[in-house]
């Protein structure tokens, strides 16, 4: 995680971009590539997705949530693990084992 977040870093350091990277448009940033992951699979079933099209914008959500984390220097890993165990609490898995169900509807 960290060389990716260098790498991150650097890209955007190189071109003088961090002026544009506050957590607002990054957050933007980060809406627009998600929706652009979305167009890959649109009028499509799961499999006829091109996995390049998804690969390359799945990317791009990714490294704008790297970024925006690192613009309020959350520790990436200890968020994700907070929330997985806030998503254990809500959706035990002898309630939630199986369905699709949103926590407050089993």
């Amino acid at each position: 995680m960290d060389r990716i977040l260098r790498r991150l870093r650097q890209f955007r350091d190189d071109r003088d971009w961090q002026q544009f990277h506050n957590p607002k448009d990054l957050a933007v940033a980060l809406s627009i590539e998600a929706s652009e992951l979305l167009e890959a699979f649109l009028w499509k079933s799961p499999e006829d997705a091109d996995p390049e099209k998804v690969k390359e914008e799945l990317a791009d959500v990714l490294a704008y949530a790297l970024l925006l984390s690192d613009a309020y220097g959350f520790d990436i890993q200890q968020i994700i693990l907070d929330k997985i165990e806030r998503n254990e609490e809500k959706y035990p898995v002898d309630k939630a084992r199986g369905s699709a169900k949103k926590y407050n509807e089993l």
